[in-house]
């Protein structure tokens, strides 16, 4: 009897682990016949090209394509470590290396093809760097977060920039003193600035702005979108032109205040205002403003007269810097889908856009190809292929090669490394 009980016992294992192969099946078949689709990438482990010089990148924040599918790249030279600068010691001690121009240009090929950046005449150029827009004018937009100090007894940092925590009362606390942002020429020559170094009044000032983020503007309009961004709560919109004020809002398209909302917490009610930063604005061709409320692991919807549409959610429980640090869409007409990057999780989710819903997504943690370290921003060019910028001690762009639709077999692809003969 206790040899047929082991049998039956057999048996019974066997035809549950049948029976769990055949659900692991009839889904990956379900997801097969459902016929959902969506673009395949694979990194291209060779672009760009080294750079000359004995140049070197810095925390790489920005990242944009122009009308000839040029890649534009802006990075903050002064966060390289002493030992990636060796050559700006006086008198040099080595000969090697230099922090790259902030703003770098790129060919498809991944040559350089141009370079400029700084402070100059006329303008105030960022104390950190921070976003790049190619307008379809083909102006240039720059924006920055730099913090500077302010004497003891002012308001602290937290109350400024919804930091989670105060320094001491006795010591210097930090401000935002990029109040400013923006406009050159493909060959630098300086445009336009609005706003001014340690200007700024708060959310609802409409001079200034405040740790601005990234830029977009609207060639339906010539209306300049802003992400503002690390030290207000809001987005705010000027004309492209002459820089005049045109309106601004707040999450929900509330009017903006900067109470300081605490740390994140992905089981309270939603926050009824942005967190800093309010990282991304991005119009869509059909007219909706897609904001990416970073700390709040959200992406909210917009008209462009700042009435609410809708809003997601991204990986929620994600504290610290957050989920929704940049997106781009795709190039087809429709722009069917939204391309994500979360530096915090280190991956790009691949997202339809009609319904929001996350289809896959690609990338990892590390340092090689098709892995991230703080993954900050992305782009596309027309050809459909994706560009990342990686922030913190990622300091690098990354190019990932459109290689058409294909059936959705996993929902975290992990490292997109290119297959034999691709």
């Amino acid at each position: 009897m206790s040899r047929n009980l082991r049998i039956g016992t057999a048996f019974l294992a066997a035809i549950a682990v049948l029976g769990i192969a055949s659900v692991i099946l009839d889904h990956r078949a379900t997801v097969n016949a459902a016929g959902v689709m969506a673009p395949r990438f694979e990194v291209d482990p060779m672009w760009p090209k080294p750079l000359p010089n004995h140049w070197v990148l810095g925390q790489t924040i920005g990242v944009t394509a122009d009308a000839k599918d040029n890649i534009w790249i802006i990075h903050r030279g002064g966060s390289l470590e002493p030992k990636e600068s060796y050559a700006l010691t006086n008198p040099p001690g080595a000969i090697c290396c230099l922090p790259a121009p902030p703003v770098l240009e790129f060919d498809q090929e991944g040559n350089l093809i141009g370079h400029w950046g700084g402070p100059g005449k006329g303008y105030d150029w960022p104390s950190s760097n921070h976003g790049i827009t190619v307008d379809y004018k083909g102006n240039v937009w720059i924006g920055g977060n730099g913090r500077g100090t302010q004497p003891a007894g002012a308001a602290p940092a937290a109350a400024i920039s919804g930091a989670s925590k105060a320094p001491e009362a006795s010591e210097q606390t930090a401000r935002f003193m990029d109040n400013e942002i923006l406009k050159f020429t493909q060959d630098g020559k300086f445009l336009m600035q609005i706003g001014h170094p340690d200007k700024s009044k708060g959310s609802n000032d409409i001079e200034n702005l405040k740790g601005p983020a990234k830029l977009f503007v609207d060639p339906k309009t010539n209306e300049l979108y802003v992400a503002d961004g690390y030290g207000n709560h809001r987005v705010i919109v000027f004309d492209a032109d002459t820089g005049k004020y045109k309106r601004h809002w707040g999450a929900y398209g509330h009017k903006p205040d900067d109470k300081n909302l605490g740390n994140y917490n992905p089981d309270a009610p939603v926050a009824q205002q942005f967190r800093n930063p309010v990282h991304c604005a991005e119009l869509s061709n059909d007219g909706l403003l897609y904001v990416c409320d970073r700390v709040n692991d959200r992406i909210q919807v917009f008209k462009p007269d700042g009435t609410f549409v809708k809003e997601i959610f991204v990986a929620k429980r994600t504290l610290g810097d957050g989920s929704v640090w940049d997106i781009a869409f795709s190039k087809d007409p429709q722009q069917k889908f939204i391309y994500l990057s979360d530096g915090a999780n280190e991956k790009v989710y691949v997202i339809l856009r009609e319904t929001m819903e996350i289809l896959t997504s690609f990338g990892d943690g590390g340092r090689q190809p098709g892995q991230f370290y703080a993954v900050h921003s992305i782009a596309t060019d027309s050809k459909g292929n994706v560009y990342t910028t990686e922030t913190y001690r990622g300091q690098r762009v990354q190019k990932f090669v459109y290689k058409g639709l294909a059936p959705v077999t996993k929902v975290d692809q992990g490292v997109v490394w290119p297959k034999k003969g691709s």
